[in-house]
């Protein structure tokens, strides 16, 4: 995808956007970035962000071009900059070439493997065949599987949480505490336990994160956290072990899963409790960061007993440490899920 966007960098674009069905479309600045497509007030304030890999086109074709984010989300954007319909037509062929187009003496080939192999899969190595469709899965397509799970979950739990503000304080904390990791975090208003992670970099946190704390080092604890699980398992590893060998083998011959498949590990998701982090790979993290652990232990065990470890190693004292966000983002963040 980086190969089709190197003519288009920096490219911007006005665009009508329409929160959902019904209501007024408003005028935005589209933008065009690496992963992503961002809409902004003509304030400059992010009020979405769009995966590049699930845009849709929802029109025909013409001079005006109607886009969608893709999965069930309700959001449409009209755009009649030719440079920009024409970079994001490029995306979007550029994420269809990954995807397999068998002819009909491939659909014959891949059946006849397919039923051979399915026969040999029960027994035959499914963890192999796991990692297999793990490593060979392109980036588009993890990104794509995310956004429809991120829609199963906000079906479930409610939409994302935006405000311009806030989205833009969640864009500071991304770069602040993410750099170099592709995706995105979100604030969901229900649905998961505190915090999780889907494919192509998508990270969920509850509101009650950001809402039940004062000390914004405390969301840094979950973010580093998080991510400290993501390096322990690939959430793509996780959907295909929750999924079984099966699943893994139709991805490895088709491409895809189904939308029902998808929808039944947001549900794992969900409910699961976050794996346990060893202590030293989290102080690590906080020590890279420059933020304090000892916010984040007290927060996890008020008594501060289960999480001594993190308390008592902390490497950060609060004279050394470096602010997550200023204090007018923190309250913006905090009122994202709208009070």
């Amino acid at each position: 995808m980086a190969t089709a966007l190197k003519k288009y960098q920096r490219l911007e674009a006005t665009g009508l956007w329409r929160p959902a069905p019904g209501e007024q479309r408003r005028e935005v600045i589209v933008s065009l970035g690496s992963s992503s497509l961002t809409l902004s007030d003509t304030a400059g304030r992010a009020l979405a962000h769009w995966s590049l890999a699930a845009i849709r086109r929802l029109d025909r074709g013409g001079p005006q071009a109607l886009f969608g984010p893709g999965g069930d989300a309700p959001d449409t954007l009209e755009i009649d900059d030719d440079q920009m319909i024409a970079a994001l037509e490029r995306v979007r062929r550029a994420v269809a070439r990954t995807r397999p187009r068998p002819g009909r003496l491939r659909r014959v080939v891949l059946g006849a493997f397919l039923a051979v192999i399915s026969l040999g899969a029960v027994f035959w190595l499914p963890d192999a065949m796991i990692a297999r469709a793990v490593a060979a899965l392109p980036d588009a397509r993890r990104a794509e599987f995310g956004e429809r799970m991120l829609a199963a979950l906000a079906r479930v739990g409610g939409p994302p949480c935006r405000t311009a503000e806030g989205l833009r304080a969640l864009d500071a904390v991304q770069r602040r505490l993410r750099a170099g990791r592709p995706g995105r975090i979100v604030i969901l208003p229900g649905g998961v336990v505190q915090s999780a992670s889907l494919p192509g970099g998508i990270m969920v946190l509850d509101r009650s994160v950001v809402e039940d704390h004062d000390d914004p080092a405390v969301l840094a604890g979950f973010v580093l956290a998080e991510d400290v699980r993501r390096d322990m398992r690939d959430p793509l590893q996780w959907l295909l072990e929750d999924l079984g060998a099966f699943a893994a083998l139709r991805l490895m011959v088709t491409g895809d899963l189904s939308t029902a498949d998808l929808a039944h590990h947001a549900e794992t998701v969900a409910r699961s409790a976050p794996l346990p982090v060893a202590p030293e790979a989290l102080l690590a993290g906080f020590a890279a960061a420059g933020v304090p652990a000892t916010p984040y232990a007290l927060a996890l065990d008020i008594t501060g007993e289960s999480t001594l470890a993190l308390i008592e190693a902390d490497p950060v004292a609060p004279a050394d440490a470096r602010p997550v966000l200023s204090d007018f983002q923190w309250v913006a963040l905090q009122g994202i899920c709208g009070g």
